[in-house]
């Protein structure tokens, strides 16, 4: 093992998903990307904020949670 403070990397290859969302999904997502504007300034896709938001529910879900980060 080496010496070193920086422990491995973990895999960073992406994975692309394909979904099907219903329409009130599809809306609270855009409504969600406009207040996302709103707070910070910035518009940015919904589909770019998605995955921040998986990542947010997951972490603070107390079954679930990312691995390693429980």
């Amino acid at each position: 093992m080496a010496d070193l403070k920086l422990p491995k990397l973990p895999d960073r290859t992406p994975v692309k998903l394909t979904i099907v969302i219903g329409s009130e999904l599809n809306e609270a997502l855009k409504a969600y990307a406009d207040r996302y504007a709103q707070a910070y300034g910035a518009r940015e896709p919904v589909v770019e904020l998605i995955p921040f938001i998986l990542e947010a529910f997951l972490v603070s879900d107390k079954a679930g949670g990312r691995p390693g980060r429980r």
